[in-house]
């Protein structure tokens, strides 16, 4: 059972959304570029705060913004803005 959020947690989270903005950032639908530009903008801003609330020692802000990036991720890709495949990364239609 997951009761704390530490930086190893932290850590797997974070690769984990870097690698799903890595894949969606190769992977946006032509005609879609504007949008997607935008989740993409909101995803860095969010692992951006992410890092900063973790060196601030705030792990229960970094965990969120974590969430919130990934989130906007999922989004994204539910609306047809990104062409991945991958269930393991991306909640998929």
């Amino acid at each position: 059972m997951n009761d704390k959020i530490t930086h190893q947690l932290l850590n797997k989270y974070s690769k984990l959304t870097s690698k799903a903005l890595s894949i969606v950032k190769e992977n946006i639908v032509s005609g879609k570029e504007k949008d997607a530009d935008e989740i993409i903008s909101m995803v860095d801003n969010y692992l951006s705060d992410a890092k900063h609330f973790e060196k601030k020692g705030d792990f229960v802000l970094a965990y969120g913004a974590l969430n919130y990036a990934h989130g906007w991720i999922d989004s994204g890709v539910r609306l047809g803005m990104f062409d991945v495949r991958d269930d393991s990364l991306f909640t998929i239609k």
